[in-house]
């Protein structure tokens, strides 16, 4: 499996907030307005940091020789692909949560005010999501082999 790179992850943060934000711009323009941002989602994606940073560290513990029982290699594949995923997720919410952050700029007042800043943290804790995610990624990386620094025997044989 590859792992994701910022550079993608910006990207799909990008194409997302440029998408979004066109969305939102048509939708105010002939009248309706932008769905809200709830509270509970930056409660929901802040949780979902933390699990993809405990399960990493059980993955690092393991990789790094200081975990007791062993691992089911199986378990972390699918930790590096949780967080593979949790760093794509996240580069989406922070291009969906600064679209509609742009969409309230041109007139903060009251309501809209509290929504930029919700929006705002919303964005930023989704970029702590995808850093958990490119972390843990690193975290999961195997330790190279010692075989592998030697280099090959000549034998005359």
């Amino acid at each position: 499996m590859t792992p994701a790179r910022l550079r993608t992850v910006l990207l799909v943060a990008a194409a997302v907030g440029v998408a979004v934000w066109a969305v939102l711009d048509a939708r105010e323009a002939i009248g309706g307005t932008a769905p809200p941002v709830p509270w509970t989602a930056t409660v929901a994606v802040a949780l979902l940091a933390v699990a993809v940073l405990a399960s990493g560290l059980e993955v690092r513990r393991w990789v790094s020789g200081r975990r007791e029982r062993p691992m089911d290699p199986l378990v972390a594949a699918r930790v590096a692909v949780f967080a593979k995923a949790a760093a794509y997720a996240g580069g989406a919410m922070v291009g969906w949560f600064l679209a509609q952050a742009v969409v309230v700029l041109p007139d903060v007042v009251g309501e809209r005010r509290t929504r930029l800043i919700l929006a705002l943290l919303s964005a930023a804790v989704s970029a702590g999501l995808a850093g958990a995610g490119l972390v843990v990624q690193r975290w999961c990386r195997r330790p190279p082999d010692e075989r592998d620094d030697d280099p090959p025997i000549a034998t005359d044989d």
